[in-house]
């Protein structure tokens, strides 16, 4: 995105085009034909900022809610920025811990800003992007939270006046996303420096359990079933070793080691749990089975099965029907003969792709059905079953 456009799209007349170019978007239910009529009052540099910002507002919905139509955004920038559920719980943890004050090291375009700010602590963020920046302070101003934010590299930044520093790394080069922690930006060795004082940073979610530095908490957070990221606080923010959190409809929960006394492999019960992804991350899937009065179908693999029925924010709770044949011929005869027509594949720990497999088992009944394919004591095993 071009600097000047996007100061130009703040303001008056780039107001004025950003309410046309909205309302048109909508009416006409073809941007190119909004970009027409726009075309004929407005320069093409400016028409294309306005319109790229309500695209990128219809796309943030899904993570900024209602507030997304009031913000701005690059496309690379919504594609990092954080969630508005997690941020917010993010800076409710500050909040809790007491902190008065937040640095965002590489703030983006200040999804977490806004968040902290929101919570009520003196925020104030750099990144080494002007655009970014620039954004950034567009969506502290139209949110009516206070913050500051500057241009600056992250690595040379005083962060001794503020309570916490938040960081969260750049995990892209030029050659698409990178999975090696010295190829962040900032790099890991940053990350580890800044571990040393009370700090949080945002990590992806596959994150080596090796990788956490000794004392440091490593939080795993899921928003609708999804694993969005995890986190590593450290200082006195840290208050575990692993840390589960799972974020719902009906709120937030979490699950952390001092829940975990451990579980036995057992013998598939009336009941089947699938951790949240979250929770597998954590590796807290004992802790699971604990809760539920159960233990583990196979000692490599995250199902938790038991005797009770349990509804738990940390799983999805199925009731296990029967067991089916195992092999394709003879699980394809089972489903066709019980009428089944549409197919839920589940599968842990097994080599099989459900879209191929439902493909090829070719079933046309009026009935519908849910299948877990897994190992159970090594050995694989494929159980019909009804969530609940």
């Amino acid at each position: 995105m071009d600097l000047e456009a996007f100061r130009w799209l703040l303001t008056d007349d780039g107001q004025a085009l950003l309410t046309t170019a909205t309302e048109l978007t909508a009416e006409a239910g073809s941007e190119l034909r909004a970009q027409e009529e726009l075309r004929r009052s407005a320069s093409p540099e400016h028409v294309a900022a306005a319109l790229t910002q309500v695209e990128l507002r219809r796309r943030a919905e899904p993570k900024f809610g209602a507030a997304a139509s009031r913000m701005y955004f690059t496309p690379e920038g919504l594609e990092q920025a954080t969630r508005t559920a997690v941020a917010r719980h993010r800076a409710a943890r500050l909040q809790t811990f007491g902190a008065a004050s937040v640095i965002d090291l590489g703030c983006g375009i200040g999804g977490d800003l806004v968040a902290a700010a929101g919570a009520g602590l003196t925020a104030a963020g750099v990144d080494v992007d002007p655009v970014r920046v620039e954004v950034a302070a567009a969506n502290l101003h139209a949110l009516d939270l206070p913050g500051a934010v500057k241009v600056a590299d992250a690595t040379r930044v005083d962060v001794t006046p503020f309570d916490v520093a938040f960081a969260d790394p750049a995990r892209r080069t030029g050659t698409g996303r990178t999975f090696r922690a010295d190829d962040w930006q900032p790099p890991w060795s940053f990350v580890e420096r800044l571990l040393t004082r009370d700090a949080v940073v945002k990590v992806a979610p596959g994150i080596p359990h090796t990788l956490v530095p000794a004392g440091v908490e490593a939080e795993w957070v899921s928003d609708g079933g999804e694993v969005k990221e995890a986190a590593l606080w450290s200082g006195r923010l840290a208050s575990t070793g692993r840390r589960a959190t799972v974020i719902g409809d009906g709120g937030l929960a979490t699950l952390t080691e001092a829940d975990d006394p451990g579980a036995e492999v057992r013998e598939v019960g009336e009941f089947l749990y699938e951790p949240d992804g979250a929770v597998v991350r954590a590796g807290l899937v004992t802790a699971v089975a604990h809760g539920v009065e159960g233990g583990l179908v196979d000692p490599h693999i995250a199902y938790v099965t038991s005797d009770r029925s349990y509804r738990t924010p940390f799983a999805r709770g199925y009731q296990v029907l029967e067991e089916l044949p195992y092999r394709e011929k003879q699980l394809r005869a089972a489903l066709r003969a019980r009428g089944v027509g549409s197919l839920t594949i589940k599968k842990r720990g097994v080599d099989v792709v459900p879209e191929q497999l439902r493909k090829r088992l070719d079933l046309h009944g009026e009935a519908e059905a849910t299948i877990v394919l897994t190992r159970v004591a090594g050995r694989g095993r494929a159980l019909l079953v009804r969530p609940f």
